[in-house]
């Protein structure tokens, strides 16, 4: 994907700036719905601004980098957001300023992104991230300064476990191993799996576990594991040792920019077995990386254009118009929808404040998101179905949907 971004910071509405530029001339914000700030201290989200004041959100994402596809997609979906809630009339009586920085899918950076946004920007909220690595680096800082933290797709469980102010709306990997490993047993027939995960991503570490666990609970065996780290190039060792395994399947709870890999040269070494792996796998460049050795592999993720819908059908509609007839993924549609469930809590909340803002993101029940209704559980996570999705003729096609 063409990288169409800069590596720092964006002002991405212009009408928010606009509204900030006019805020002495504009009318009131509506008597007991906005509080009296849209910015002030790091503990609260929340200070001594005027009411007609901007509300400031922060969105970190990897936007250049190994990640890219993943941050680009999902803060596609979050500008989409943000455009609509503008066009509605903002939040509380004003517009938001949508304020966003690229992490450059480097380890380290989202912690001094965060803190910028939290001291200097003095955001109410917080979007991002995609990876689950970055999402643990950046929770944290959240959860000490009171700032609310809704994650689009980071499924590893241990992101919400950080504090009460860190949210998501996509499911998690013990559901998703457990829907792979049932999935490797009931559709691809697999008595036996082989396992090749990324011992330096906390998502490919964890999704291995939880499928694992499930798969041999379940009667089946893992006859081998290998290993690997975030940009390898050459996996064949490791591909050698799986075909000399004899296992019916191969598990690659990676993201794309490995999997493509992984899938090519298996083919290459005569691996004709059914590969598979999670939601990290949804980005068009794994067709790109991998093309037609993609026959006969699989992979979970939260969404597909193709699960007919009113809401699915609406967005994509709106997502092709802004964004030149792109059909938005899995990705882009969390990206949407952690804006959306944030503007909704701040609705709710009828404050800015970030404990207010927290407690009602809390109280989230069957909100209507693109991927499904979405309910935020005790520990701040989503349940919701998932699907499988398979590719043919160059292209990802819908399988099917899986409730939790």
């Amino acid at each position: 994907m063409k990288d169409r971004f800069q590596p720092r910071r964006h002002a991405l509405i212009a009408v928010a700036a606009l509204a900030f530029g006019l805020a002495a001339g504009c009318k009131p914000a509506p008597s007991g719905g906005a509080d009296s700030a849209a910015s002030g201290s790091s503990g609260s989200g929340s200070g001594t601004g005027a009411a007609s004041e901007p509300i400031k959100i922060g969105e970190f994402a990897s936007l250049t980098g190994s990640e890219a596809a993943f941050g680009q997609s999902s803060h596609k979906g979050t500008q989409l957001a943000f455009d609509e809630i503008n066009k509605s009339g903002g939040l509380l009586g004003r517009q938001v300023v949508h304020l966003v920085e690229d992490n450059r899918s480097t380890a380290g950076e989202s912690v001094t992104i965060v803190k910028k946004f939290v001291s200097r920007d003095k955001v109410v909220g917080i979007l991002g991230e995609v990876a689950s690595g970055r999402s643990l680096e950046a929770a944290p800082v959240c959860q000490t300064a009171r700032v609310p933290m809704v994650s689009p797709s980071s499924t590893n469980p241990k992101v919400t476990e950080i504090g009460d102010y860190i949210f998501r709306v996509c499911f998690i990997d013990p559901f998703q191993g457990k829907l792979l490993a049932d999935f490797a047993k009931r559709s691809l027939k697999a008595k036996t799996a082989a396992i090749l995960s990324d011992v330096s991503a906390p998502y490919s570490v964890g999704l291995a576990d939880f499928f694992r666990q499930r798969f041999t609970a379940e009667g089946g065996k893992i006859v081998v594991e290998q290993k690997y780290a975030s940009k390898d190039k050459d996996f064949r060792a490791q591909l050698t040792a799986i075909k000399a395994a004899g296992a019916d399947v191969i598990f690659v709870p990676g993201y794309y920019t490995e999997a493509g890999l992984i899938v090519a040269q298996a083919r290459q070494l005569g691996i004709d077995l059914p590969i598979f792996g999670g939601d990290g796998w949804e980005a068009p460049q794994l067709i790109e990386i991998a093309g037609a050795a993609l026959k006969n592999t699989y992979y979970s993720t939260h969404y597909s254009p193709e699960a007919k819908s009113a809401k699915t059908e609406a967005f994509v509609k709106a997502f092709q118009a802004k964004f030149g007839g792109e059909t938005p993924d899995a990705m882009a549609a969390l990206g949407y929808d952690s804006a959306m469930v944030l503007a909704d809590g701040i609705r709710r909340a009828g404050s800015t404040d970030g404990a207010k803002v927290r407690d009602a993101l809390a109280a989230t029940k069957d909100f209507p998101c693109v991927t499904g209704k979405t309910t935020l559980d005790a520990q701040r996570n989503a349940s919701k179905a998932a699907v499988i999705i398979t590719v043919e003729n160059g292209k990802f096609k819908y399988l099917e949907t899986i409730e939790p």
